[in-house]
This record gives C-alpha cells, structure tokens and sequence, in this order.
C-alpha cells in the first residue's frame, strides 16, 4: 500500500509529465518560405518580405532604389516594403498558432475533497486526475481542418502579393505614360510657339491679320495649361506608385527606367489561359482549401455529439475518528479489586488505541450525456458552412473565366487602336500640319486652316500616347487574372512552356 508522501508524489510527476509533453511552440519558417515560393510563381520574383529577415529589407529596397528603377525593380520594392503586405504576413502565423493549438490535448483536470469527522480525528481525503480522451478522435479532425485554414492563408497571402505586383506595375507603367504625356505637352507648347512667331511674321510683313495673332495666343495659352494639367498628372501618378511602395520620400526623386512597351506581349488565346488560370489562380486554389476545411469542420462537430469523455485515476483515504480519553485511576481501581490488591491497569492494545487507516486507488470514469445538448445546430451550421464553401468555389471559377475573357480582349483591342494611331493617324495628322504650314506660307490656305490642322495634330498625339497607357495597363491585368507572370505567358506563346513547381491541391470528395 503506498503511503500519502509517495502518492502525491506519483501525482505530481504524472502532471509534470503531461505538462510537458503538452507544451508546443508556433514556428511558421517553413510556412513563410510555401508563401515565397507561391510569390515566385505567381509574379515571377524571388524578393519579398519575410517577417523573419525583416532587418535585410531596407538595405535592399535602398539598393534597388538607387541608379533608376525598373518594373520588375519596383515590383520587387512592394513586396519587400509595402506596409500592408508586411501586416498580412501575420495571418499566416495566427493560422500556424491554430495548426499548432489543434494538435494539443485539453488539460486533465485535478480535484479533491476534504471531509472532516463530526467527533474529530483524521479527515477524509479524495483525490482525483481524469483527462478528456475524446481529444483522441477529435484531434486528427481538427488538424486538417486546421491545416486546410494555414493553407488557406498562405494562398490568400499570396494572391495579395500577386495582386500588389500587378497594381504596381500598373502604376509604374501609369507614371511613364503621364510623363510622356508631360513630355508631348511641352513639345506642343513650342509647336503651338513656333505657329505664333509664323503669325507675328506674316503680320510684321503685312500678310497676317491680328485675328491671326490672336488665335495663335489662344492656342499657346491653351498648350500651356495643358502643360500644367499633365504635370499636375504625372506627380499623382508618381505619389500612387510611392504609395504602393511603402515610400514616405518625394516621389519626384524617383527615376524611372523602363519606357512604355512597343507591342502586345502575349497572343495566347482566351480558352487556354483560362485553363491555365484554373491551374495557376492562387485565390482559386484558396477556395478549394476553404470547401476542404468546411469538409472537416463538418465531421469534427460530429465529433462533438460526446464532447466529454474522462479517464482517470482517484484516491481515497478513510477517516478516522477520535478515540475518547483514558481514565487512568478508574482503570487502576478496576484493576486492583479483580486482583484483590493494587494492580497497574492492562496495557491497551494499538487495535484499540486506535482504528485503520486504507488507502484506496483506482481508475474513474466521466461521461458528458447528450441528452438535451446533442449539438444539433453547430452541425448544422458546419453543413450550411460546407454549402457556402461549394458555392463560392463555383463562383470564383466562373468569375475567373469571364476576367481571363475580358482580359483578352481589352489586351488585343487596345493594341490594336495602338497601332492605328501609330501606323495611320499620327502620320496622317503630322502630314496635314505640314501640308498646312506650306499653305499658309504660300499664301494658299487661311490661318484658320493651320490652326485646326495643329489642333488636330496636337490632340492625336497626346491621345496616341494615353492609347498606350491603356494598352500597357492590360499587361499586369492578364498577369493577375490568369495568375501567371507576363514572362511565362510569353514562353508559352513562343511554344517553350515554363516549368511550374508542382503543388499539391486537395480533394474535397463528396458531400458529407
């Protein structure tokens, strides 16, 4: 029989046991680098932040910052210094912290009692430790539905940075344009000039009117106000683009490399990117994880029909009352008559003195009845959960169709007006200013004729270029619908198709 020292003992060291086997830490590493590798795929760079390097994130953003910078230079400073990327980052490690929080058993519980006699003496101690074993079943559900919510956030993570690089390579493209735009505005400003000084000549020689004069003011009044207009542009332009950067610096400092591109980079057709969407759409992918999770939440609240199921192990000490007090005279004089003379009284036997004390240990058994509380309604709401799941799923996939679809063709009607003002109206406007000029010289045709023939011109060219804003702006467009860098596509139209990583998708059955 074990002693009271040695039990507690044996107590205390199966809950420092259990405590330690309990303790577990939240490391999301190998979480982070799944994000970067999804970020790889889909934007086609390799530097981003990560919230365990964050103390290398500034000496690289200012060495990417320094001597011009390109798209993909800019791409690569969003995602390194974007504050708001930064933030989401810690989704994915409160979802580690659940993955982690789902594989730990619930803590035993430990309870006693103590019961005093009426009469005094030694109390009546119970001791109990039980631990719910449902946790055993319920565990490996919890874990993958879980695991499906971690997979969930690195994808939506991902699909953010995808995201992210497509707004800034949009706004980067945005920025070259306005100030070309800027640039065109001064360059007709000094046309608009020159028409001035060739009236002010024709009216010097007595061949201008001062109608004339006052026409060709109009216009450089009306080119200087454009110039101030797309200033005004090109700096908004530029401080969306900081922003997206995560930049508090002037973004007038900032030197922009790249020019905007000549042609359309991708002649893929709609029904084969939209397969490859299917494959590559990281939030696609992440609804697929959000049916599989509501798949697993369904069976665990299954689970929960017996939510308490204890083992365990109790002990339990009788009590024992107080013996009443000796009368030793009293025992003496009994003893003395029975002898006949004085006698000791009789040594009292320890069975007297006092009564037994047993310990008693066992296992012990609880079980939570389900009588009123079956759990009905949060099965329920897991199975409505599911639904929801299934139907968003079919959702984003039909909504990605019509995106890959209208990305398409906003890709290949805007290049095409690209190469109309490119091929024919440009020429044609520039010819008709010149043909006008050597009119008006001639004394041919009235100055009316050249300044419309320069409004013309004027207005074709700044139009020409807005052409190619928009047509640049369907570049990152097609990247972030179909989810596949713009230089992989380009691979796939050349007929070399750019290995992917392969990843794992999960399958989410039937219907529970």
């Amino acid at each position: 029989m074990k002693t009271p020292n040695r039990l507690m003992r044996d107590l205390l060291t199966g809950l420092t046991c259990i405590l330690f086997a309990g303790c577990a830490t939240v490391d999301p590493k190998r979480d982070y680098s799944a994000v970067t590798q999804h970020v790889i795929e889909a934007t086609g760079q390799s530097s981003t932040y990560r919230p365990d390097q964050k103390d290398a994130v500034e000496s690289r953003v200012e060495a990417l910052l320094a001597g011009g910078l390109t798209a993909d230079e800019a791409v690569q400073v969003c995602l390194l210094n974007n504050p708001g990327f930064q933030a989401a980052w810690m989704d994915v490690g409160m979802a580690k912290a659940d993955l982690v929080q789902s594989g730990l058993l619930s803590n035993p519980s430990l309870g006693g009692s103590l019961r005093l006699p009426a009469g005094g003496g030694l109390a009546n101690l119970e001791v109990t430790m039980a631990q719910n074993i449902a946790d055993l079943w319920r565990i490996p559900v919890k874990q993958r539905s879980a695991q499906a919510s971690l997979d969930q956030a690195i994808l939506l993570l991902a699909r953010k940075a995808s995201d992210l690089a497509a707004d800034t390579r949009a706004a980067y493209f945005r920025a070259v344009g306005a100030q070309e735009v800027h640039s065109v505005a001064q360059e007709n400003l000094a046309i608009a000039k020159q028409l001035l000084e060739l009236a002010l000549g024709r009216q010097r020689a007595g061949a201008g009117a001062e109608l004339d004069v006052n026409l060709s003011r109009s216009a450089v009044l009306e080119a200087e106000l454009a110039v101030e207009s797309t200033r005004l542009a090109a700096s908004e332009t530029r401080r969306s683009l900081a922003k997206l950067l995560g930049l508090s610096t002037d973004p007038e400092r900032l030197t922009l490399s790249d020019s905007l591109p000549e042609s359309s980079p991708v002649t893929s057709e709609a029904e084969k990117l939209i397969e490859r969407a299917r494959q590559a759409r990281l939030d696609v992918r992440a609804a697929e994880q959000a049916v599989f999770q509501a798949k697993a939440r369904v069976q665990e609240e299954w689970l929960k029909v017996f939510p308490v199921v204890e083992l365990g192990v109790a002990m339990e000490r009788a009590e024992r009352q107080k013996q009443p007090g000796r009368d030793i005279l009293a025992d003496t004089a009994r003893a003395s008559i029975a002898n006949g003379a004085l006698a000791a009284p009789e040594i009292q036997p320890r069975s007297q003195r006092r009564q037994n004390t047993d310990f008693i240990i066992g296992p012990s058994w609880g079980l939570e009845l389900p009588i009123f509380d079956q759990n009905q309604a949060q099965i329920a709401k897991a199975r409505y959960s599911y639904e929801q799941a299934s139907k968003t799923l079919e959702s984003v996939d039909r909504m990605m169709t019509q995106e890959v679809r209208s990305a398409v063709d906003q890709m290949v009607t805007t290049w095409k007006i690209v190469g109309l003002y490119r091929e024919s109206f440009v020429p044609l406007a520039q010819s008709s200013l010149s043909l006008s000029r050597e009119s008006y010289k001639a004394g041919r045709a009235s100055f009316l004729s050249v300044l419309e023939s320069q409004r013309f011109y004027l207005d074709t060219r700044r139009r020409s270029i807005e052409a190619v804003q928009s047509a640049v702006a369907t570049i990152p467009e097609l990247e972030r619908v179909v989810g596949t860098p713009i230089g992989e596509l380009q691979s796939a139209d050349a007929g070399h198709p750019a290995t992917q990583p392969a990843t794992s998708r999960p399958t989410t059955g039937d219907r529970p």
